[in-house]
């Protein structure tokens, strides 16, 4: 990467009584160098402020250009946000799997949805996964001087054909050589397998849980954690990519075939080192394995257990927020996907033993994307529309911000929550935790 390319870090946000709050840093301010030397990205700029002194090149949003020296404490953060965390751009997928998502939308909605997302750095950074057959030498040797680890690697298959053939990338079988390298440089990952039926399910997806935990060794294991997760399809998935939903039958097939592995690897290594994404369950239609099967939820934003965690969370609060009674009736719709029907059931009971407080769960299958059992963060504002329109649904719908892009209130399909509440005519009350949830529904009436 050269030095031409990476631009200056963009702050939007200086947070308040910080370090660069005192300094006078505003938002639009742009990190040209810090210490002489040019961040590429979030981890550089982390690292090269960790320094006690400090020497920075920043121009302002008139176009400006300054010299801030700081001295603070090592280690101590400045409080500043940025448009970004790659100044030099992200690096993209080079492979074309199947069961691409990025490759299962429609045209047309807003560029952001069809990047291509392979880089390490985001791995490192906020749990992303990559494949790993992109990095050049240098970025290797950056791994392993900067210690960038845990990474998150969607394996998929060991066998090198098998998982050549699902990236249709040749550098795709070299993943076992990918995990000596780390094995042997006391780094770790925490990999992903999507199972698609008929290519690496059955006797391949036994080789590869296999391989994997022969890398759940030592004191520092490269391997950490394995999450399996099923293939998931929508209807614009282009029809030559040879991959089939998973059924019912399979579902309950790769339970229990995973279930007797987490029986072997629970013996040899005191952990089940593989786990099911909660969504086999919901497919299978079979109750969610007990909280203590999922350890310390090692691959929860696979949603491996985020469905067990939440119930778990919203039992503790539910004790300690909720009243006997609200002091004005009022009736909601709680708006789900509906493959946590069954699971948020006790739930919605516990919410309407409060007198006066009514919360109807709303289970929506997604009709945009085509899909008969669809989880939450999948629906759109147009299978809202499609689900509920002409039905009574109380005071308001509370809505988990999860199908809403970060910090913005746009769903998938770039409908906004104002304009799916204009056309349902019933205000839409985004909730972003269990917590915000139960306080929706018990704050003084103000809609």
């Amino acid at each position: 990467m050269s030095q031409a390319s990476i631009q200056p870090a963009k702050i939007t946000k200086v947070l308040p009584d910080s370090i660069a709050e005192e300094i006078g840093f505003e938002s639009g301010d742009r990190i040209v160098s810090i210490n002489g030397t040019i961040p590429r990205d979030l981890i550089d700029y982390r690292y090269l402020c960790a320094d006690e002194y400090l020497e920075l090149e920043v121009i302002d949003t008139a176009g400006k250009i300054h010299q801030v020296e700081i001295e603070k404490d090592y280690d101590a953060d400045l409080g500043l946000e940025f448009e970004t965390a790659l100044f030099d751009g992200l690096i993209q997928c080079n492979n074309h799997c199947p069961f691409c998502f990025i490759d299962q939308q429609p045209p047309g909605k807003r560029s952001s949805l069809y990047l291509k997302d392979d880089d390490y750095r985001l791995s490192f950074l906020y749990g992303s996964y990559l494949t790993l057959t992109n990095l050049t030498e240098k970025e290797w040797q950056r791994i392993e001087q900067m210690r960038l680890s845990p990474l998150y690697v969607s394996v998929h298959a060991t066998e090198p054909d098998i998982r050549t053939r699902l990236l249709k990338n040749p550098r795709a079988g070299q993943i076992l050589f990918h995990l000596q390298w780390f094995q042997e440089r006391r780094l770790q990952i925490h990999a992903q397998v999507v199972v698609c039926p008929g290519i690496n399910d059955g006797i391949h997806l036994e080789r590869t849980l296999l391989d994997l935990a022969s890398f759940h060794t030592g004191d520092i294991p490269a391997v950490a954690s394995v999450a399996v997760v099923p293939v998931g399809l929508t209807k614009f998935r282009p029809p030559e990519d040879e991959l089939i939903p998973v059924s019912q039958a399979k579902a309950i097939e790769v339970i229990k075939q995973v279930q007797l592995m987490q029986t072997q690897f629970k013996q040899k290594f005191g952990s089940n080192v593989a786990w099911l994404a909660d969504e086999w369950f919901l497919i299978a239609r079979q109750e969610l394995p007990p909280e203590s099967h999922y350890e310390d939820y090692p691959q929860i934003g696979n949603g491996v257990g985020s469905i067990r965690l939440f119930l778990k969370e919203f039992q503790t609060l539910a004790n300690q927020m909720l009243p006997k009674e609200v002091t004005e009736p009022r009736r909601f719709s709680w708006v789900v996907g509906n493959a946590v029907e069954q699971a948020f059931q006790p739930l919605v009971k516990q919410l309407n033993s409060v007198v006066g407080l009514e919360v109807n769960l709303m289970t929506l299958r997604s009709e945009y994307w085509g899909q008969e059992i669809t989880v939450t963060g999948l629906l759109t504002g147009q299978d809202l529309l499609a689900g509920l329109s002409e039905k009574d649904l109380g005071d308001g719908i509370l809505l988990p911000s999860l199908m809403l892009k970060h910090n913005d209130t746009r769903f998938l399909d770039d409908m906004t929550v104002e304009e799916v509440s204009n056309q349902l005519k019933i205000p839409i009350i985004p909730v972003s935790s269990v917590k915000d949830l139960i306080s929706q529904c018990i704050a003084p009436f103000s809609l």
